[in-house]
């Protein structure tokens, strides 16, 4: 039985020549408008990011799924993108940084796949330059096909005209937003907030919506053809097993794809609240995702009955992976922005404090005996500690990235890992059988 997947469907790459051109708010507009047009919307994330997909999902009513070359493989970007363009009416996928930034890049994924690219440019105090940026990113690579530009921020329809007067027909101007209130969504040191931190979000993406709708953004992209191959289905190598997730407002940088594996796995994940509870599910093994924990580190602090019994858990070795916020949740000390110190779990003899500035960024990969466990790190805090780490991450290149600490069957580091790159080495460190290196 052939595992080939090919499906048809209007969809592009919603690119920008940069950071802060505003593709984020842009392409979950279009989510919106298109979704309240009636059609079945199905939107990706390319790289490693968990704040963009939250608003995503709410934009479209669908899980929004992270692909990259490198950290998911090109396999499961191309298995993805056609599952997606078989089932939906119309699939975007929203790049990362500049166009061809990273390596791979977001163009890296348009030329692998065929999607046809629409920049997103920040116009506001901006004429005829605006096309000759349009003109570098629709010939800076044959492999790579520009179909049309959104104008974001203008200042006028007047200006929109005049730009779009400035393009060459094969690039045309596909609509000019003006600039807006509307067109916007708080941010913080990580990037924009969490979906359910954001006051009346669906409002805000309806207007949004409206707002690309009267610059005459509601028209369908052209419609690609995407071929993929399904994976084949994991071992149950996690049967019987049951993890308890930590996820609340403190803790909630999780893939969707890694909870799908580990159920495919045969594990059982029960959530619970470090901040809102005060014992463990019944569980087998512990898993603390990344998050935001110096924005809660007093109640996190004032929580002693969780912290009992996650103590208890440790100390019975159990496994435990932490992962970033996680990781800061372990340590002895927590000292957020306002330099204010609190005492967590203890779990490792380190103290986390805010750095007030970026620590580590990019993809990355962890070395275990059962497989190269794919990911990436992005952090403002730092960890201090005499702690001899067991391993460390290592960027593509090769040179040592993020340190990793091993004490009993607790694992912790700021890498976060992208579970379905190695099944069997997430297995491994939920069952308390991680060998690193």
């Amino acid at each position: 039985m052939s595992n080939t997947i090919t499906g048809t469907a209007p969809a592009a790459l919603i690119a920008a020549p940069g950071s802060g051109s505003g593709k984020s708010v842009i392409t979950a507009g279009l989510a919106r408008l298109h979704r309240n047009a009636g059609r079945k919307v199905r939107i990706f994330k390319f790289g490693p990011d968990y704040l963009d997909p939250m608003v995503l999902e709410r934009a479209s009513g669908a899980t929004v799924y992270q692909i990259h070359p490198w950290m998911t493989g090109e396999a499961e970007c191309r298995w993805r993108l056609a599952q997606a363009a078989a089932e939906a009416d119309l699939v975007l996928v929203e790049s990362a940084m500049g166009l061809f930034d990273g390596d791979p890049s977001s163009a890296d994924l348009a030329a692998m796949t065929g999607l046809p690219v629409v920049p997103v440019i920040d116009a506001s105090g901006m004429a005829q330059t605006f096309a000759a940026i349009v003109h570098g990113l629709a010939t800076y690579r044959d492999d790579v096909r520009v179909s049309g530009v959104i104008a974001n921020r203008t200042g006028s329809p007047g200006h929109g005209r005049m730009l779009a007067g400035c393009l060459p027909e094969v690039t045309p101007l596909l609509g000019a937003v003006t600039r807006s209130e509307v067109m916007g969504i708080p941010d913080r040191h990580l990037g924009i907030f969490q979906a359910d931190e954001i006051e009346n979000l669906d409002a805000r993406l309806d207007a949004m919506a409206d707002a690309l709708q009267e610059a005459g953004l509601d028209t369908l992209p052209e419609a690609v053809t995407l071929t993929g191959e399904a994976p084949p289905t994991p071992s149950r190598l996690l049967d019987g097993v049951t993890i308890g997730l930590a996820r609340d407002a403190a803790f909630a940088f999780v893939y969707p794809a890694n909870l799908e594996l580990l159920a495919a796995m045969g594990a059982s994940v029960q959530e619970f609240s470090p901040l809102a509870d005060s014992a463990l599910p019944d569980c087998d093994a512990l898993w603390f995702p990344g998050g935001y924990p110096e924005l809660y580190a007093s109640q996190l602090a004032a929580n002693t009955g969780m912290k009992d019994a996650i103590r208890a858990h440790h100390q019975a070795d159990k496994p435990m992976l932490a992962e970033c916020g996680g990781l800061m949740y372990a340590a002895q000390t927590l000292t957020d922005d306002d330099g204010q110190c609190h005492e967590m779990l203890g779990l490792i003899d380190a103290d986390a404090a805010m750095a007030g500035k970026l620590k580590g960024l990019g993809v990355q990969a962890l070395d275990l005996a059962d497989g190269e466990l794919r990911g990436h790190t992005f952090h403002h805090s730092q960890l201090t500690t005499e702690m001899e780490p067991v391993i460390h991450t290592r960027r593509r290149g090769g040179s040592a990235a993020e340190a990793v600490y091993q004490t009993g069957a607790f694992t912790g580091s700021y890498f976060h890992g992208y579970f379905p790159s190695a099944p069997e080495a997430v297995a491994s460190l939920f069952r308390g059988q991680a060998r690193l290196g």
